[in-house]
């Protein structure tokens, strides 16, 4: 047992082999023709994306940042220099890959246009994209970017690094705020 839940790429490979037998045989959809069984893998990869990348958030903002200043000067490098650039890595790319199922399995469904239009019936989950979309842009192109340099990733000197973690830091808040009512949108549409 050690051996196997030490290894997170079982635990993975295991976790999608439960879940392909439940799409397959417990939910009592037929998925002969593809496109219901395409639309159901769409559906969980967004979902699965979307929990990894507002976990993440939820980690940085709950944990890490109010977290650092407790912790010893001679122990944050350990965070800045492997955790958080590890989690950084995740967060990213969690970060588009729910937004590019969001938007396929929109675009397949056919609300893509008018849900981003803000159009009825799709006003909600057209707020919930909206909001999906700000908080996408904002860990790649704000988010990320500053983090580089606070983390030290990138070269920066230390009051470069010092503005650029307070512009992350504020990014990251903007996103657990625009989280809350996205995360309602998403949930309450029908």
């Amino acid at each position: 047992m050690d051996k196997f839940f030490g290894n997170l790429h079982a635990v993975l490979g295991a976790g999608l082999v439960l879940a392909i037998i439940l799409m397959l045989g417990l939910n009592g959809q037929n998925f002969e023709d593809g496109v219901a069984a395409g639309n159901a893998i769409m559906r969980w990869l967004h979902t699965f994306f979307g929990v990894l990348w507002i976990g993440l958030l939820y980690y940085f903002n709950f944990v890490q940042i109010p977290t650092m200043p407790k912790i010893p000067a001679e122990l944050k490098p350990a965070v800045g220099k492997h955790i958080a650039p590890a989690a950084l890595f995740w967060f990213r790319w969690a970060a588009l890959l729910t937004v590019l199922f969001g938007l396929a399995i929109a675009g397949h469904a056919q609300y893509l246009a008018p849900a981003l239009a803000l159009q009825e019936p799709y006003k909600l989950i057209g707020v919930g994209m909206w909001l999906g979309l700000i908080m996408a842009f904002n860990v790649w192109f704000l988010i990320w970017p500053n983090q580089k340099k606070a983390l030290g990733i990138v070269e920066a000197d230390d009051a470069t690094k010092a503005k650029a973690a307070k512009t992350a830091m504020i990014f990251s808040r903007t996103n657990t705020l625009l989280s809350i009512p996205m995360l309602y949108a998403m949930v309450n549409f029908s």
